[in-house]
């Protein structure tokens, strides 16, 4: 991967998409196309000039507050994430398949500040 340590992708979750899209769309200018991912719920893609920049989701991990979380690009998530806890960081949420996305984990480092990881497909 040519991207590996770099930020690759940034989703908002939230209990309320409709608000929320609807205010950056006007306040950015972005366009939203929504997926039905079945129990999860709907997934929104926010698109700038036709190109994919962000996302947005219903909250499905261990934060329930609304909040943008960032990604970084990984080689391999498993291995990444064996190194957390050694480094004095905790995972959040165990690296999982994403499906035609890639592999992902959420984690918080030494000082609290979450992140989350991606192994692009």
């Amino acid at each position: 991967m040519t991207n590996h340590g770099t930020f690759i992708w940034n989703e908002l979750d939230t209990p309320d998409q409709k608000k929320c899209g609807e205010f950056y769309c006007k306040l950015i200018g972005w366009t939203k196309k929504e997926i039905d991912t079945g129990p999860m719920g709907t997934y929104t893609i926010f698109q700038h000039d036709g190109k994919d920049v962000a996302g947005m989701m219903n909250p499905t991990g261990p934060i329930d507050a609304p909040r943008w979380s960032a990604y970084i690009a990984v080689d391999n998530v498993d291995e990444c994430a064996s190194k957390v806890e050694a480094l004095g960081g905790k995972i959040l949420v165990k690296p999982h398949d994403i499906p035609d996305t890639g592999r992902v984990c959420m984690l918080s480092d030494p000082a609290g500040a979450v992140i989350c990881l991606m192994q692009q497909i």
